[in-house]
């Protein structure tokens, strides 16, 4: 047992006040992990609150506590967030560790006097807490979660320290950022920790089912317009990429989440290396990289858009117009031309 786990524990051996928080619009990994996280903290006595900095996606609504979530950027929800962050003696910040990913949050969580503590597996970790469990070989946050309560528990049989919805909760994060098991990050322990979680009882194709295939007949025919005319592809550098204005996601009434893993259909067009999403959102754009292989897209995040993330999945954000920041990504490409043609 490390360092940082010992004195958690010991930390933990009174009821504290905690939150648990994620990264702005939320996904799979960081609200399942978050989840899973609390219900554990909640179990052993403690009070837990779980707040997002913004609105999450319709999909997700299903995980269970999804009802006690606070989100920060609600007007009804803010200011009992931050009474509860002025209350907190602990801040468990999972699935980020730069306090930019929480938006507005972030300066709230910062000025707070509570401890602050991280579980995260991305690359480049802030230093604002005190207590971290972090691993860039780990493929969700989900799973470290697991492998922490694991440590925790040890000696227990995993029927005992997980339930159902526990189980679903960490599964949903793992089985997400994982691709459903097919990226590059699955390895033996992937699998050995979802075959534990597996042994509560756990309806794994549910989830699968209430994740991917529950989506309104409107993100359908979006998702149709976006491939039908937004897709753009660009052989000489074997990369494809799409824009989605403010106004065209208010002509479909796509909410904070529907365009999640559109980014991925990029990458389906064969020979295409790295694809990239643009959103135009409140006055900001967001993008999403992906790419396979040896490119490293967490590098043109990092060093071109205020980002970072995975090697290949990361993103980023600009203020200002749309048209200038897919005029700066275009203008990059050739930096990265030769890179994306070794790619095998």
């Amino acid at each position: 047992m490390n360092q940082t786990i010992e004195e958690l524990l010991a930390f933990l051996t009174s009821p504290q006040k905690i939150i648990v928080t994620m990264h702005r619009d939320p996904d799979a990994d960081a609200l399942g992990s978050s989840l899973g996280w609390a219900r554990y903290l909640s179990g052993k006595g403690h009070e837990v609150t779980v707040i997002s900095p913004t609105d999450y996606s319709a999909n997700l609504k299903w995980l269970p506590g999804m009802d006690q979530v606070l989100v920060f950027e609600k007007p009804g929800q803010n200011s009992l967030s931050k009474k509860k962050i002025k209350e907190a003696t602990l801040i468990c910040c999972l699935d980020f560790s730069a306090l930019s990913r929480l938006k507005d949050l972030g300066k709230v969580v910062e000025q707070a006097e509570a401890i602050k503590m991280v579980i995260d597996h991305h690359l480049g970790p802030e230093d604002f807490a005190k207590w971290m469990i972090w691993d860039t070989v780990a493929a969700a946050t989900a799973q470290l979660v697991y492998e922490t309560i694991k440590t925790i528990e040890v000696g227990k049989d995993t029927t005992e320290i997980f339930d159902l919805d526990m189980a679903a909760c960490l599964y949903a994060g793992i089985m997400t950022d994982t691709g459903s098991f097919r990226h590059s990050n699955v390895t033996p322990q992937v699998h050995l920790a979802v075959a534990d979680l597996m042994r509560t009882g756990l309806d794994t194709s549910r989830v699968h089912r209430l994740i991917y295939d529950s989506a309104p007949l409107s993100r359908l025919q979006f998702l149709g317009y976006v491939l039908s005319q937004k897709l753009v592809v660009l052989p000489e550098y074997r990369t494809a990429y799409m824009v989605l204005t403010e106004d065209e996601l208010n002509k479909f009434n796509s909410s904070t989440g529907e365009t999640e893993g559109i980014v991925n259909y990029g990458l389906q067009v064969e020979n295409v290396v790295m694809s990239a999403l643009f959103i135009e959102r409140k006055g900001e754009v967001k993008i999403s990289f992906r790419s396979v292989g040896t490119f490293s897209v967490r590098d043109v995040a990092s060093t071109y858009f205020n980002g970072g993330g995975h090697k290949n999945a990361s993103g980023g954000k600009t203020d200002g117009p749309v048209t200038n920041t897919v005029d700066q990504f275009l203008s990059i490409l050739p930096e990265y031309q030769e890179q994306l043609l070794s790619v095998e």
